[in-house]
């Protein structure tokens, strides 16, 4: 079973997402900026969503973690929770 880990901003506003994600692309802090602005409570641990499997997550969040390019950020990302950045880790 595939097996991924990630972390991730999640914000209810697509233009936020775009913000920051320039902000990222700039070189900002990915996980100061997910403490900051982050609507999951996993913003409290800098956007670190830990190790899950394929299929635990929402297809579009899935999509992004288990096909694109690992350590790249991608988004913004819409799912029915708002407009997500993620950043894969690792995954095998």
């Amino acid at each position: 079973m595939a097996m991924a880990s990630a972390r991730h901003i999640l914000v209810n506003d697509k233009a936020l997402a775009e913000k920051l994600k320039k902000r990222l692309d700039k070189g900002e802090d990915f996980a100061l900026l997910a403490k900051k602005y982050s609507t999951c409570p996993s913003g409290k641990r800098g956007g670190d969503l830990g190790e899950f499997r394929k299929g635990q997550m929402v297809k579009a969040f899935d999509d992004v973690v288990f096909k694109k390019e690992v350590l790249k950020i991608h988004g913004p990302v819409k799912t029915q929770f708002g407009f997500h950045l993620i950043q894969t880790i690792y995954r095998n």
